[in-house]
């Protein structure tokens, strides 16, 4: 009972405070993950790649594949739920007193803070996966192991994307699939 009700609490904590959606809970996975140890880095990249390649918000994703591969089929209402909670209650009350003071300075500056904080959380988790994504960093033992620090296919992958969405107009989904494909056809 108290592991489903640290499992809540952790992810209410995590809907709370995360503004700016699925990429700014990164943050609060990687000290989750930490400091319970239900999952580990490497967890947090299939995350990743799982939940940006199934429909539905990034975040409520990897709440749902948290709590079902730590606690099960509880574990899998449970975790989505407790993120989305706080946003719930929030759009309750500011609903009830956003038009009293919709043209209040303090709210306009309080949003206009949470701007930058949310720009910082996504970049800051932009920067970790592509971190892990792109360089062995566990490999680095000084400059003479350098080469075993840098990842080449998903380097050499993450170029040829980038050239191919620049030159052609395709969905998302195509270049998706086409890396999953690459994925497994190159053993990544």
């Amino acid at each position: 009972m108290i592991t489903y009700l640290q499992l809540a609490w952790e992810f209410f904590k995590t809907g709370l405070f995360s503004v700016g959606g699925g990429l700014a809970t990164l943050p609060f996975l990687y000290s989750m993950s930490a400091k319970t140890g239900w999952f580990t880095m490497m967890d947090i990249s299939n995350m990743i790649a799982i939940s940006e390649s199934t429909p539905g918000p990034m975040g409520i994703n990897m709440a749902t594949y948290v709590g079902f591969t730590s606690f099960g089929i509880i574990g899998t209402f449970l975790a989505p739920l407790s993120l989305v909670l706080p946003s719930v209650i929030v759009i309750i009350l500011v609903a009830k007193i956003l038009d009293r003071f919709k043209e209040s300075r303090l709210v306009a500056n309080v949003f206009s803070g949470l701007r930058p904080a949310s720009t910082a959380l996504i970049a800051s988790a932009g920067i970790s996966v592509a971190l892990m994504a792109l360089f062995h960093t566990e490999n680095f033992i000084g400059l003479s192991g350098l080469s075993a620090v840098f990842n080449y296919k998903a380097i050499l992958l993450a170029v040829v994307m980038y050239i191919a969405i620049k030159k052609f107009d395709k969905h998302p989904i195509v270049y998706i699939l086409a890396s999953a494909v690459i994925g497994i056809l190159f053993q990544f």
